[in-house]
C-alpha cells in the first residue's frame, strides 16, 4: 500500500500559511513508515522542534485503477477515515525557500496516524461531512467536505493520470485552517461528525 496526499485543497488554510493557491491539486507522498495505527503514541524526533498537526479526511483504495474518469471515481473507494498529517514545519519552510522537495517534512516515521475506516455508504452526504481536531480537549481545527477545492472523484482522477491506485491505498485529502506545533505531553483527538476517532499523545 501508499499514501498519498493532497495539499493546498482549503482555501483558508492556504492564506494561512501564505501559500499560492494551485490551479491542479498538490500532490505528495509519505511512506508506509509513517503510518501509526490503534491510537498508537507518537514520538516527538529530534530533527525538529516545530512538529505541526493538521487533520485530514482520510479515502481508502478499493480496487486497481489509473487514468480513471471523474464520473467513475467514486467507485474507486469504499471508506472514509480521518487522520493527521504530521508536518516538520521548520524542515519544509527550509526545503520551500530552496525549492526542494518536502519528502523529508511530510514522510518522517510516525507522521500519519490514521483512524479505523468507515464504510462511505454510512454518510449520508461525502461533500458534506463535518470534521475536527482538539489539542489537549480545546478545539483547533474545524472542516467540512463542502469547502474542499478538489473534491474526492476530483483527487482520485487526477492522481491516477499519473500513480496507479491499488486496493489498499490511503489518501489524505487536505486539511482545514488552524494548523499549529504540538509539544510533548499533548494529546490530539479527531472527530469525524461528533464520533472521536482517532487519539494521539505526543511523547
Amino acid at each position: 500500500m501508499k499514501i498519498l496526499a493532497i495539499g493546498r485543497n482549503y482555501a483558508a488554510h492556504i492564506e494561512e500559511l501564505n501559500n499560492e493557491r494551485p490551479d491542479e491539486p498538490v500532490i505528495f507522498t509519505k511512506p508506509e513508515t509513517a503510518l501509526i495505527q490503534k491510537n498508537a503514541p507518537f514520538y516527538y524526533p529530534d530533527f525538529s522542534n516545530n512538529i505541526h498537526y493538521e487533520v485530514e479526511i482520510l479515502l481508502r483504495v478499493c480496487k486497481h485503477g489509473k487514468y480513471i474518469d471523474k464520473k467513475f471515481a467514486n467507485n474507486y473507494f469504499d471508506a472514509i477515515g480521518i487522520g493527521i498529517d504530521f508536518t516538520a514545519r521548520d524542515l519544509q519552510d527550509k526545503a520551500k525557500a530552496k525549492g526542494l522537495p518536502w519528502d523529508l517534512a511530510k514522510g518522517f516515521n510516525g507522521s500519519a496516524p490514521i483512524s479505523k475506516f468507515i464504510d462511505k455508504n454510512e454518510f449520508k452526504d461525502l461533500k458534506n461531512i463535518n470534521f475536527s481536531l482538539t489539542l489537549d480537549g480545546e478545539l483547533r481545527q474545524q472542516g467540512n467536505t463542502s469547502l474542499m477545492l478538489f473534491e474526492f472523484e476530483e483527487i482520485i482522477s487526477y492522481i491516477s493520470k499519473f500513480i496507479m491506485l491499488k486496493k489498499g491505498d490511503i489518501i489524505f485529502t487536505g486539511t482545514p485552517k488552524g494548523v499549529g506545533p504540538i509539544t510533548i505531553g499533548n494529546k490530539l483527538e479527531a472527530f469525524i461528525e461528533d464520533e472521536k476517532l482517532l487519539e494521539v499523545e505526543i511523547k
